[in-house]
C-alpha cells in the first residue's frame, strides 16, 4: 500500500492510498499521531518478521479542521455551542444542520462504494497531547453502514459526523477544557472516518480481540516491574477495555503468569462475560443522540455460537478442578487468551512488545497503544493486527522517600502499596468521600450526581481536594464502581479507590478515564479489600463538615494533609 498521505480518493477501498484527507486544515491530535506512526511501523517491522500477520492502520480518511470551521459558521452554531444548554439540546441542534458542500460530494462517493461498518472518530486539536489528554472526552460513533439504500447510508454517516462535532461542546468537554486551563473557543474538531477491523457474525460485527497496551505499569504484580508494562485484552470491540470493563490483564514480560485470583471460582466470577459488537440488524429505536446507537452488548454464549472463542478462551473441567486452554470440551468458558499467551498459537505478545518499543522510541517516552485483531476462527492465521491509536504517557522521576514508620504512624490517614503518581502534595485541606455505611452499587448513579455538585462548588472556590470512593472510578458499568466522567471530579488532586465486600473488583487500569488521571499527574491510591492498611474513618467523621448529602460528605481540615507518593515503588501515604 502506498505510504503517501494524499487528498481523498473517491474509490476509498480500491485506492492505493489508505490514509487520505478532505479539507485543508489540521488533522487533529489523534489522526496526526496515526500519521506519524504509520511510516515508523512500516519502516521498522519487516514483512517476514511476523509471518501470517498483517500489521496495518485500518484504512481511513480525515475531515480536517477547516471543514469544521465552515460547518460552524454556515449553520450559525457558535452561540448555542458556547451556551450552557443541555447536551441533548446542543446535539439535536447540530443534527438539524447541513454539512458543507465541500464535504458532501466526497461523502456520497465514499458511501456509494463502501458497505462495511465504519467508525466515525474525534480528532480535535487538543487530543492526545501529553499533559492535557482528552482520551474518551469526545464522541465516537460506530455505524453498520449496511443499509441497501445509499441515501440511508449517507444520512447515517452525516449524522455520525455531526454528532462528533457536537461532542466538542458537551458539558463534559467544556468542564474538561476549563479544568486544563484552556478556552473552548480555541478548540477545533477534525473527524476520522475509518473502517472497523472486524468480521460479520450473524447480525453482529466485531474483532475477535481488542486491547490496550502500556509500556509502563503503575500496578505491577508479583515479580513484574513497572517498566515491564501491562496489556489489557477483551473479546469484541475495544469499548470493553477503554471504558473500564472486565478484561484480561497481564504483564507482557510474563505473558503466561495469570492475575492473582484467589481461586478458580474467583476467576470464573471476575473474567469477561459480555462483549460489545456493532449491531447489523434493523434498529428499532432510532436515537442519533446516543453514542452507542448501533452497538449492543452480547453474552459469551453468542460468541460461542459464532465460533470466536476458540483461541481466546479456556474451559473449566469440574471433574479435575482444572482450567484447560481452548474450547474442545464442554464446561464454563473463561476468557483468558491462554491458547495465544500460553500455547503461543501466534506471537501476539511478541508483536505487542515490538510495537510498544517502536512507539516509545518515536515519542521518547512511555506510551499507550490501542489495537484490534481479526483471525481465522478455525486455523488462527491469517491474522490482521489493526493499530488504532498511540498516546504518550507521563511518568515522573522525582525522588520521594517514604519511611517504614510512615505506614504505621498514628498520624496516618491511609496508605497503600498500590499507588500511581510520584511526588508530594502539602496543599489539600478539603476531603470528599462516599460514606461507606450507606454505599451500595445500585446507588452509584446518584452518588455520581452528588459528587458533581460538590466538585462544582470546590472548582468555583479553587480548592483542590482528596476524593475517596469505592470500586473503579470512571467505570461505564455502575456495578463495578462509580461511573463518573472526568469533568465530574475534575477538582480532585488525589483520588482513593477502596473496596468493600459488596464492591470487590480488580484495580483500575484499562480505561480512557484512567489515562487522563495519570496524564494529569493525579495521585491515585488503590486499597484492596484484604489489605493490611485501612482508612481512618473515625478521624474523617470527626472533622468539620462542610456539606453532607445522602451518599457523599465534604469535610474541611484545620491544616493541610501531607501526601507522599513514591512512583518507583508504587507506594504512598497520606498523613494527617
Amino acid at each position: 500500500m502506498n505510504k503517501q498521505i494524499t487528498s481523498f480518493d473517491r474509490n476509498f477501498f480500491d485506492s492505493e492510498y489508505d490514509f487520505t484527507f478532505i479539507g485543508k486544515g489540521s488533522f487533529g491530535g489523534k489522526a496526526q499521531g496515526l500519521a506519524q506512526i504509520r511510516d515508523v511501523l512500516a519502516e521498522n517491522i519487516r514483512q517476514d518478521e511476523f509471518p501470517g500477520i498483517e500489521i496495518k492502520i485500518p484504512r481511513l480518511t480525515v475531515i480536517t479542521t477547516n471543514i469544521f470551521d465552515i460547518f460552524m459558521k454556515m449553520n450559525d452554531l457558535y452561540e448555542i455551542a458556547y451556551s450552557n444548554e443541555r447536551d441533548d439540546i446542543i446535539i439535536h441542534k447540530f443534527l438539524n444542520t447541513d454539512l458543507p458542500i465541500e464535504l458532501t460530494g466526497d461523502l456520497r462517493a465514499l458511501i456509494e462504494k463502501v458497505r462495511t461498518p465504519l467508525a466515525v472518530r474525534s480528532s480535535s486539536l487538543l487530543e492526545d497531547s501529553m499533559y492535557e489528554p482528552f482520551a474518551g472526552i469526545y464522541g465516537t460513533k460506530m455505524i453498520p453502514n449496511n443499509q441497501h439504500d445509499p441515501g440511508t447510508r449517507f444520512k447515517k454517516l452525516t449524522e455520525a459526523i455531526k454528532f462528533v462535532y457536537a461532542t466538542t461542546f458537551t458539558k463534559e468537554a467544556k468542564d474538561y477544557i476549563k479544568a486544563v486551563g484552556k478556552d473552548i473557543r480555541d478548540e477545533k474538531m477534525a473527524v476520522i472516518i475509518q473502517e472497523i477491523l472486524g468480521q460479520p457474525y450473524s447480525d453482529r460485527f466485531y474483532p475477535i480481540i481488542a486491547g490496550v497496551a502500556r509500556s509502563y505499569n503503575f500496578y505491577p504484580a508479583g515479580k513484574s516491574k513497572p517498566e515491564d508494562g501491562v496489556v489489557d485484552l477483551a473479546i469484541g470491540l475495544g469499548k470493553t477495555v477503554v471504558d473500564g470493563g472486565i478484561c484480561w490483564s497481564y504483564s507482557p514480560a510474563k505473558p503466561k503468569v495469570q492475575p492473582p485470583f484467589g481461586s478458580i471460582n474467583d476467576m470464573l466470577k471476575n473474567t469477561q462475560k459480555e462483549y460489545w459488537a456493532v449491531y447489523m440488524g434493523q434498529i428499532k429505536n432510532y436515537n442519533p443522540l446516543k453514542e452507542t446507537e448501533y452497538m449492543l452488548k452480547y453474552n459469551l454464549s453468542d460468541a460461542e455460537y459464532d465460533g470466536t472463542l476458540n483461541f481466546v478462551a479456556s474451559t473449566y473441567d469440574a471433574s479435575s478442578d482444572r482450567v484447560n486452554p481452548g474450547t474442545y470440551n464442554p464446561g464454563p468458558r473463561i476468557i483468558n487468551f491462554a491458547p495465544i499467551l500460553s500455547l503461543n498459537v501466534f506471537p501476539l505478545n511478541k508483536l505487542i512488545l515490538r510495537v510498544l518499543k517502536i512507539c516509545e522510541e518515536k515519542f521518547k517516552t512511555a506510551v499507550e497503544i490501542e489495537f484490534a485483531l481479526t483471525l481465522d476462527k478455525k486455523k488462527c492465521t491469517p491474522v490482521k493486527f489493526g493499530f488504532l491509536q498511540v498516546r504518550p504517557m507521563v511518568v515522573s522521576n522525582e525522588k520521594v522517600e517514604i519511611l517504614d514508620e510512615d505506614f504505621t504512624s498514628n498520624e496516618k490517614l491511609l496508605s497503600s502499596k498500590y499507588v500511581l503518581g510520584n511526588g508530594t502534595n502539602k496543599k489539600i485541606k478539603d476531603i470528599v468521600f462516599v460514606k461507606p455505611k450507606v454505599f451500595n452499587a445500585k446507588d452509584t448513579p446518584e452518588i455520581t450526581s452528588e459528587l458533581e455538585r460538590i466538585n462544582n462548588v470546590l472548582l468555583e472556590e479553587k480548592k483542590p481536594y482528596l476524593l475517596i470512593g469505592f470500586g473503579r472510578w470512571g467505570s461505564s458499568d455502575p456495578w463495578l464502581g462509580i461511573p463518573v466522567n472526568w469533568s465530574q471530579i475534575s477538582g480532585s488532586k488525589v483520588i482513593v479507590e477502596s473496596l468493600l465486600p459488596n464492591m470487590n473488583v480488580d484495580l483500575s487500569q484499562g480505561s480512557h478515564f484512567f489515562h487522563n488521571i495519570t496524564s494529569f499527574q493525579i495521585f491515585y491510591f488503590s486499597l484492596p479489600l484484604r489489605d493490611e492498611y485501612k482508612i481512618d474513618w473515625d478521624w474523617l467523621n470527626s472533622q468539620k463538615t462542610i456539606n453532607e448529602l445522602q451518599f457523599v460528605k465534604h469535610i474541611e481540615l484545620n491544616k493541610p494533609l501531607l501526601i507522599k507518593v513514591d512512583g518507583t515503588k508504587g507506594k504512598g501515604v497520606i498523613l494527617k
